[in-house]
């Protein structure tokens, strides 16, 4: 995470107060006014977040995602009345180290039920990337080894080397398990609807565990294993897989890779058969098409999900993941 992104405490802080003052007479969200009423009022900080409350939750919680479609989750900065909505909220699901700005207003909100996507599974070090020195999906033991789980803090080290990578939701299987951690905490939030939270996340985990099955079989047989991606959000997947990512520039979506590196993508394109460079929805193809052209390789889109568009190849989460399944068959040569 570039440093520039990052809000001082002291100023969310501040925004905290005006934020409820200015929210003494307002609900939670437009989208509350209509007379949600006794609905659980849940907070999510953007779109894997927000999918998973509104899936689980059902018809019984009132959903307002701090990260409004198209903006890309890692530069949000926070509104005074989004901050007090937090305040506001019966419930908020957020996955610390992608939006500082988010946590830091969480931690000043107070609300009782708040829960870390990131406590409900465990996350790795995939930094290793930012250098070039994939060998993490290479070496299948580091998938069970356990000295990588998640500490306090951990998350904050976004895109720095040594840190945590937080794309947990791009592993259908990491999902899963959050989708269960959410459907509890929900359960204990609102006791009387317990039996549909747990009814929905029995059909989404259901819904999960098909898509993993899907990967698994769509994916065994490829010409190559290895993809170039502008952004390096697919890191579980690829380990999940046994495929190997190479990221142009890191975790960071925007930050420019050096000539180093893009020489280095062009032999490692060359020695691995890679045929595409992959950019998202919601950042520029620029550093896609200069490196494709420089290279003789295709582009293509592998979505990270961070936010559903009108751009986006699906409408929601399961759709997108199809498309990125395919996308990646076509670009690895699936048999």
């Amino acid at each position: 995470m570039n440093v520039r992104r990052l809000i001082p405490t002291t100023a969310v802080a501040g925004a905290v107060v005006l934020g409820l003052t200015a929210l003494s007479a307002c609900s939670t969200s437009d989208a509350a006014d209509g007379g949600n009423g006794d609905k659980l009022k849940v907070t999510a900080s953007f779109y894997p977040m927000q999918f998973l409350a509104e899936r689980i939750g059902g018809e019984h919680v009132a959903v307002t995602s701090l990260t409004k479609p198209g903006v890309e989750p890692h530069d949000l900065e926070l509104t005074p009345r989004q901050i007090g909505s937090i305040s506001e909220s019966d419930y908020v699901l957020y996955l610390k180290g992608i939006q500082p700005a988010v946590d830091d207003a969480i931690l000043q909100s107070g609300v009782k039920n708040t829960v870390d996507a990131a406590t409900l599974t465990t996350l790795e070090d995939h930094g290793s990337e930012v250098s070039g020195h994939d060998h993490g999906h290479e070496e299948e033991a580091h998938e069970d080894e356990g000295h990588e789980e998640h500490a306090e803090g951990d998350g904050h080290n976004h895109g720095e080397e040594g840190g945590a990578d937080p794309h947990i939701w791009l592993d259908p299987v990491k999902y899963a398990e959050v989708a269960k951690g959410v459907g509890k905490s929900l359960e204990k939030a609102d006791p009387d609807h317990a039996a549909d939270y747990k009814k929905n996340t029995e059909a989404l985990v259901g819904q999960l565990n098909k898509l993993n099955t899907a990967y698994e079989t769509g994916l065994k047989n490829t010409a190559t294993k290895t993809f170039i991606t502008t952004h390096s959000a697919f890191g579980y997947l690829a380990e999940r897989y046994g495929l190997t990512q190479q990221g142009i520039a890191g975790i960071d979506p925007e930050a420019e890779p050096s000539p180093a590196r893009i020489q280095e993508i062009h032999t490692i394109a060359e020695k691995e058969k890679a045929t595409t460079v992959f950019f998202e929805t919601l950042a520029s193809d620029r550093t896609a098409k200069t490196l494709a052209k420089d290279t003789g390789l295709k582009t293509g889109v592998l979505d990270p999900l961070e936010g559903i568009t009108k751009k986006s190849q699906g409408a929601d989460y399961i759709e997108v993941m199809e498309s990125n399944l395919s996308a990646l068959q076509k670009a690895l040569g699936a048999k």
